[in-house]
């Protein structure tokens, strides 16, 4: 610890020219990606010189403050044109109703109640169009998601926002019907009818009454203060699903069909993958309130240094699945995948409870029993970008707050490795800032041990830290006074389950055959029904050709997508066991139990930890830290990674933004990039 007090790191920039990585290269990246090794060997980039450094829509922040949170361009042009598709709905509807009114002979009074239901008709109508989108971002393993590269944690913040939209038009929908149908005295007789022809009243009630439930407790003062309430209300998205069909019938359905279909195949196979439970490698809990969680994996699952899982431990409950941020690089094992869980909640607290009861904790006496896991994981991924976007820039800013150090220990890992193993690597100048509370959660720098990683390292790489401890004003008096952690391990594991390959920036070979088997067998089994059934007993009822058509979306993916991804999983326990004889078991066993030695060592701080300025009791200037870089690096692209809560993402938003647009000629671009994302 006495490192970080005493030692100041001198500031070495090092001046050069912008190797620009250009989208239209990322499919030769990922081809040139090993996929069997995780990314492992990455033989060559293809780079393009640009002497120009160009502002990027998706990178450039718009919007940093408000309802939105940081919007970059192309967000902003994607929220003008939802914006100005509801003021053209609203007013080609409000121009139809007024010529309808014009020709209908009614007293005033029922000429109102006819302009509520003709107006609420159309709030309905906007809202479907609406839910036609709200299912595809949610979709988390979506291969249209990973076509047109919209990591998960970003796809979220677009449900957010359609379902707010979607919400309100659908609540003004119910509440122009209410009025009209209470000022002709016939409320309770109108909500409670369900008609086999037109459209069903009470279904409609109920779908209402559960998206009510699910928008209010999406609220943040709800969310964030009652989780669980979230969690579970939201399950209620069946309900709002089944009677909206029950409601509308097929016909309209069917509007919104394509994108809930794509949800319902995505979350069928989401749930054969997390059926597993994965095994444990090692628990260790860090000092500062941290577990480690260490897991086993096949050679052929890909993932990145920014990838994230979910994660569920079935002793702590059976239906909540939490995200955490990867922190361990695809280079540093190839059988093994880490995350690092701070504190903060009742899960993540009953979570250290458990590891610290586990067999195998130091006791009093010191001695130490070993045992198998008694924490049973399943998890879900792993999802983000496909492409190693950190890895496009030659210049980095990355700015943590708190246990958003996590995915840039493992950027620094995956640079370092690449650095080592002389493979192509843009980085060459990389900031880190640290924003964090106390003194104590430090030694989470103390997990990546750089020397051990890449030799002198600092020949090669121009690496600075900056720590920022906002809570204490000075060092610690004594470093024996510091935490010094728990460390919990569980056996080394040389059989069991690994993660599944199921979800996640898998085999698209898979997933692209087990979407199309879904869609062709639920164009079949609507064919099958029309022919056999609908059609020979003439069936003509809404809401049962609603119920059908929902049965079929499920049951396609169920039946014709089920085999696909059962034979996706005897494909994958060939590929684990190839991997394996090629290895030998000889060579797997020592590689385990070399891991396990590691991480049996002690808890501290390494000596070649991570080191680097530590400021206590200040936070970070983000208008100096940019205009230093941005004279120091010159006319460069410059990526800026931030992972932490909403108010730094504004800050160091507003920074790039800033500088973006009062650049000179001989100045960077701040491309800006979050990788935070609130469920």
């Amino acid at each position: 610890m006495g490192s970080w007090c005493r030692h100041v790191a001198r500031p070495r920039f090092l001046g050069c020219s912008f190797l620009s990585f250009p989208l239209r290269c990322w499919d030769s990246v990922r081809r040139e990606l090993d996929q069997s090794d995780h990314g492992k060997r990455i033989r060559s980039y293809r780079k393009t010189t640009s002497k120009y450094p160009r502002i990027r829509l998706r990178t450039f922040p718009i919007l940093v403050d408000g309802p939105f949170g940081v919007v970059s361009a192309a967000e902003f042009i994607g929220i003008c044109l939802f914006v100005v598709f509801a003021i053209w709905a609203l007013y080609a509807y409000t121009m139809q109703n007024l010529n309808v009114l014009s020709q209908v002979s009614l007293s005033s009074e029922g000429k109102w109640n006819l302009m509520l239901i003709l107006t609420g008709l159309r709030f309905g109508s906007i809202g479907i169009y609406f839910l036609a989108f709200l299912f595809l971002p949610i979709s988390r393993g979506s291969v249209l998601l990973s076509i047109i590269d919209i990591p998960f944690e970003q796809a979220t913040r677009y449900h957010v926002w359609l379902g707010h939209l979607t919400m309100s038009f659908f609540t003004l929908h119910g509440l122009c019907f209410v009025i009209a149908w209470a000022m002709e005295g016939q409320l309770l007789d109108e909500i409670l009818q369900w008609a086999d022809e037109g459209i069903a009243v009470l279904p409609g009630v109920i779908s209402l009454l559960a998206g009510l439930l699910m928008w209010v407790t999406t609220l943040p003062l709800v969310r964030k203060k009652k989780f669980e309430l979230f969690f579970y209300t939201h399950q209620l998205y069946a309900v709002f699903v089944i009677f909206l069909a029950l409601h509308v019938g097929d016909f309209i359905f069917s509007i919104t069909a394509g994108g809930i279909f794509l949800f319902v195949i995505d979350r069928f196979l989401r749930f054969c993958q997390s059926r597993r439970t994965v095994d444990v490698i090692s628990v260790t809990c860090l000092p500062g309130g941290s577990v480690e969680l260490v897991f086993s994996k096949p050679a052929n699952l890909r993932y990145t240094a920014l990838s994230f899982i979910f994660l569920q431990i079935r002793e702590l409950s059976w239906l909540q699945w939490h995200p955490f941020s990867v922190s361990s690089s695809p280079l540093a094992g190839r059988k093994h995948i880490s995350v690092l869980i701070k504190v903060l909640g009742e899960w993540t607290s009953n979570l250290k409870s458990k590891v610290l009861h586990m067999p195998g904790t130091e006791g009093e006496n010191g001695l130490r029993s070993q045992s198998r896991s008694r924490i049973t994981v399943s998890i879900e991924g792993p999802y983000g970008h496909e492409i190693p976007y950190h890895l496009t820039y030659e210049n980095l800013i990355l700015v943590a707050g708190g246990s958003g150090i996590s995915p840039f220990l493992a950027v620094l890992s995956d640079i370092l490795h690449l650095t080592n193993q002389g493979k192509p690597c843009l980085p060459k100048n990389v900031l880190l800032i640290w924003a964090i509370r106390r003194s104590n959660e430090l030694h989470l720098l103390s997990t990546l041990d750089t020397e051990s990683i890449c030799p002198n390292f600092s020949d090669k790489l121009d690496l600075e830290v900056h720590v920022y401890v906002t809570r204490e004003s000075h060092p610690p008096l004594e470093e024996g006074n510091m935490d010094k952690g728990i460390s919990t391990s569980v056996s080394p594991l040389l059989r069991g389950s690994g993660m599944s390959v199921l979800v996640g920036p898998g085999n698209r070979t898979w997933s692209g055959a087990y979407v199309i088997s879904s869609v062709v067998g639920f164009a079949v089994l609507m064919a099958l029904l029309d022919i056999f059934y609908i059609n020979p007993l003439n069936i003509a009822t809404w809401w049962y050709k609603g119920l059908l058509l929902v049965g079929c979306m499920i049951g396609s993916a169920i039946i014709f997508g089920g085999p696909v991804i059962y034979l996706w999983h005897r494909w994958e326990k060939r590929a684990v066991a190839a991997e394996e004889d090629e290895d030998g078991k000889k060579d797997d066993r020592s590689q385990q139990s070399e891991h396990f030695k590691t991480m049996q060592d002690d808890v501290g701080p390494k000596d070649h930890a991570v080191s680097g300025t530590t400021h206590y009791g200040a936070r970070p200037n983000f208008e100096e830290i940019f205009t230093s870089m941005s004279e120091r690096w010159g006319k460069v692209d410059i990526g800026v990674i931030v992972c932490g809560p909403a108010t730094l993402q504004s800050s160091v938003a507003k920074q790039c933004r800033s500088q973006n647009l009062r650049r000179g000629a001989l100045h960077p671009v701040f491309h800006y990039n979050s990788h935070s994302f609130d469920l």
